[in-house]
């Protein structure tokens, strides 16, 4: 994300829609116990996976709803997707 908003000049804006397939991806949930602390999920293929976040001074911050084998979805902060055999699109809204 960071390196295709560069390219396209964007360093400010809304994301407003993800709608990908990833191979694999980690996302960080918050603890119950520590409301400061998370887990990191690290997890194989994924599908419909949803989100929504910003990008500010140049730099996505995803919030994402993944879905996991077993009829499972894993709920938080996106910090890698893998797409490689899947597809990922991503709109967003520049901002001033």
């Amino acid at each position: 994300m960071n390196r295709l908003a560069a390219k396209a000049g964007i360093t400010d804006a809304a994301i407003v829609s993800l709608i990908a397939a990833a191979d694999s991806f980690t996302v960080s949930t918050m603890s119950r116990r520590r409301r400061t602390q998370g887990h990191h999920h690290q997890v194989p293929p994924a599908r419909r996976d949803t989100g929504t976040g910003e990008i500010r001074n140049g730099f996505a911050h995803l919030h994402v709803v993944m879905g996991a084998e077993g009829d499972r979805a894993i709920v938080g902060h996106l910090h890698e997707a893998v797409i490689g055999t899947h597809f990922a699109r991503v709109y967003v809204i520049p901002v001033t």
